[in-house]
């Protein structure tokens, strides 16, 4: 918090643009505009966390094996985005398919003249 409003008020007195701030002290000019706008750190997120039951997911995972991470999250009540990231963390990955999409394609015929 000092050494924030220490680089402000020297950028102040001293007249300085944001560059040369972030040049003078190390740090970035994104950062430095966000100290302007609001000096005291973000201590807090806007959204709480969501846990996510890993019995119940992998329940879920068994009971319906070709669900999409939205259908999961419509019943067990969070975001789909949570879904993905448990999944990973339970070692989960997407389904791919043995075939590339070169040997899926129907095989173009050749007309002779």
């Amino acid at each position: 918090m000092k050494f924030r409003q220490h680089v402000l008020a020297i950028k102040k007195q001293e007249k300085l643009t944001y560059a040369e701030t972030a040049t003078r002290f190390c740090v970035g000019i994104a950062s430095l505009m966000r100290w302007a706008k609001r000096i005291d750190p973000c201590l807090t997120r806007d959204k709480p966390a969501t846990k996510i039951n890993r019995a119940a997911l992998l329940l879920d995972v068994e009971t319906y094996p070709e669900a999409s991470q939205y259908e999961r999250a419509q019943r067990m009540g969070v975001s789909a985005r949570g879904i993905g990231d448990a999944l990973k963390r339970a070692g989960f990955s997407y389904k791919k398919n043995i075939l590339s999409s070169q040997n899926r394609r129907p095989s173009s015929k050749r007309f002779s003249d």
